[in-house]
């Protein structure tokens, strides 16, 4: 998860102060001391980490605070707040022209991952605005920039305009504009070239593409993971190009957060996306105040519905649904709803969205993906008799299994016990929904699922 190291200190201070019916200043003063050391080890700019602190200290101590019936919770409600300031308040969407082609022009330094995230947005934009983008191809020095991005294009089944190494970045720029109209795209997406460092050249050719076609949309890639540095780039790409949005990639991995708390306050520039992973649909849009609440340990729901709703098919859902009340539900169901979830993304990562979910909690309900994976052998392994009455899978059938899955004995006895268990469980679900009056089972306690 994004930053893990900041996270789980704010949620270890913080819990300190949360259940408090009395609040002193010495408290805030204790908490705020710990939060500004916890910032600044995250790589959080030095004055914005200052601003921070004396706002939440002020709002902090007034009146409506320390005189409210839940002083802690409101403490916690503050810094929620604050931290959502900081990082843009609330959402920052991509442009949108009056008249068709958009033209997004997406730069940064190489290594950022500006090619990947080009073909990223491209990607989300068809997924979920119904766009018709153009990607095009301008950086002619990387080597292999245009086969990358020809290659990405022909994954996702999108043209990718290029004309080759030869012609200048601008004069690509300017002729893919005019295709788009000719053929109706209503995006266009710039990949320009990137350098390890900023350097004249670099900024003139970016500013003679953005002179040329006159983009609705700068976009500046930045890798989160470099943490301070990512703020001083955004501040120089800013002051020569006036970037519209930032797009902070690698925010799924180690990183310590700081850029994404940063950017806004130095640059005054939104966060409009964040890459959350290395596969081409793991794009999502920033949203400060979701971010604020998963660092906070207060559950991110709406972002975990929205994963739920674009990855689970709703007739089969539905189908679902019926087949438990009927209680005819399959280990081929079973394992329909195992990809299903691994579809929405790492386990890990959707456990941290639950509210309530902090470090601590996270440590308790460690998810063994090696585990899925075996569960799943397992039942690929069964034939499709088994699969529908799992009844008939006597002692050699469990070996056969066993053997067919490379696990043991033990692991398939394991999983038809709890397949039998939870459908015993669906059936006093059922029944008490139907208000039969039937008396009450343990429910979930004690219930362990296979993984």
């Amino acid at each position: 998860m994004a930053f893990e190291g900041l996270a789980a200190r704010l949620q270890d201070t913080l819990t300190k102060i949360r259940g408090k019916g009395k609040v002193s200043e010495q408290d805030v003063k204790d908490m705020m001391r710990e939060v500004r050391l916890a910032l600044l080890e995250a790589d959080v700019n030095f004055k914005v980490v200052k601003q921070f602190i004396a706002s939440v200290k002020e709002k902090a101590l007034g009146q409506e605070v320390m005189k409210s019936l839940t002083p802690g919770q409101q403490v916690i409600k503050v810094v929620n707040e604050e931290l959502t300031a900081l990082m843009g308040s609330e959402q920052s969407k991509i442009a949108v022209a009056a008249k068709a082609p958009t033209i997004v022009m997406m730069v940064g330094l190489q290594g950022a991952g500006k090619t990947t995230t080009t073909a990223k947005l491209a990607n989300h934009l068809r997924k979920n605005h119904n766009r018709k983008p153009l990607l095009v191809a301008c950086d002619i020095y990387r080597p292999a920039a245009i086969k990358q991005l020809e290659t990405l294009g022909k994954q996702l089944d999108m043209p990718v305009f290029s004309l080759g190494d030869q012609v200048s970045p601008v004069e690509i720029a300017k002729q893919a504009v005019q295709k788009a109209k000719e053929e109706h795209h209503d995006y266009v997406i710039l990949d320009t070239a990137g350098r390890l460092h900023i350097d004249e050249t670099l900024m003139k050719e970016l500013s003679d593409i953005k002179e040329m076609v006159k983009p609705d949309e700068i976009l500046l890639v930045v890798d989160s993971m470099t943490g301070q540095d990512a703020v001083n780039v955004a501040e120089s790409f800013n002051e020569q190009l006036d970037v519209t949005g930032a797009v902070l990639t690698k925010l799924d991995g180690d990183t310590r957060g700081g850029a994404a708390i940063s950017i806004k306050a130095v640059t005054n520039t939104p966060i409009k996306f964040a890459g959350m992973g290395e596969k081409i649909d793991q794009l999502e849009p920033f949203h400060p105040e979701r971010m604020a609440s998963r660092i906070l340990g207060m559950g991110d729901v709406l972002s975990l519905i929205e994963k739920a709703q674009t990855n689970v098919d709703e007739e089969k859902a539905k189908e679902l649904e019926k087949k438990l009340r009927t209680m005819d539900f399959t280990f081929d169901d079973f394992l329909e709803q195992l990809e299903q979830v691994k579809s929405m993304g790492p386990l890990e990562d959707l456990l941290g969205m639950m509210p309530g979910m902090n470090k601590k909690g996270m440590k308790d309900l460690k998810v063994d993906e090696h585990q899925l994976v075996r569960v799943e052998a397992i039942v690929k392994s069964m034939t499709p008799l088994e699969k529908r009455d799992p009844a008939v899978i006597n002692g050699s059938r469990r070996k056969r299994i066993a053997k067919g899955s490379g696990t043991t004995i033990q692991d398939v006895n394991r999983l038809l016990k709890q397949f039998e268990d939870m459908k015993k469980m669906m059936k006093q679900m059922t029944g008490m929904q139907a208000g039969k009056g039937k008396k009450r089972g343990k429910g979930l306690g004690g219930f362990k699922l296979p993984f």
